[in-house]
């Protein structure tokens, strides 16, 4: 997750506006994409909830059209709020839209894997297919599914002038770190 956060802001010259979602990607948004310049960072902090994403890239855009806005999205999150892919067709919004598809509601799979012995209950994701999706709503995308790709696919998105959407396949059971468990300080903080 982290590499393609990172590659996605060189593509970007490191100036464009971030958007996350909430969730893992959250994190390696915030801790992997780089900012030449203030209000470029858009995120709800962990105080939003799932599907935050997709229409606060959409607000951001429409208030500053002159930027290139990327937004982070898990597959579970973008599925909350997939229709707004309505509203960019109507708008013709050039969002920049990464899905990072693990089969998980991430976040949620961490704490039972880490908290709760791996006990996994209703994270694990049957997907659509999101490329015939926002192909429908004339979209242009693409699929990565090998690291191999993952650089041409960037290109591409960086390149178009409308709006593009980019489904990556992450790791399915990858984690991010550093944590606080919640209820705990700072000084519990968990790093593996």
């Amino acid at each position: 997750m982290g590499e393609v956060v990172h590659k996605v802001s060189k593509a970007f010259d490191d100036d464009a506006i971030l958007v996350t979602d909430v969730g893992q990607h959250q994190m390696m948004g915030s801790r992997y994409f780089n900012f030449k310049r203030t209000r470029s960072n858009v995120t709800s902090g962990g105080l939003g909830t799932m599907g935050f994403g997709l229409p606060a890239a959409l607000g951001a855009k429409l208030g500053a059209p002159d930027r290139d806005v990327c937004v982070f999205i898990g597959d579970g999150g973008f599925q909350m709020t997939i229709q707004e892919l309505g509203t960019i067709f109507q708008t013709k919004a050039a969002v920049k839209i990464i899905v990072l598809n693990n089969n998980f509601l991430g976040m949620v799979r961490q704490w039972q894997e880490l908290f709760f012995d791996g006990r996994y209950a209703s994270t694990e994701l049957v997907n659509p297919n999101f490329q015939m999706i926002a192909n429908g709503f004339g979209i242009k995308s693409a699929l990565v599914d090998s690291r191999e790709n993952l650089d041409a696919a960037i290109d591409k998105m960086a390149k178009h002038e409308g709006p593009f959407f980019l489904e990556v396949k992450v790791e399915k059971e990858g984690n991010v770190f550093p944590m606080v468990p919640a209820g705990s300080s700072v000084s519990d903080i968990r790093l593996e």
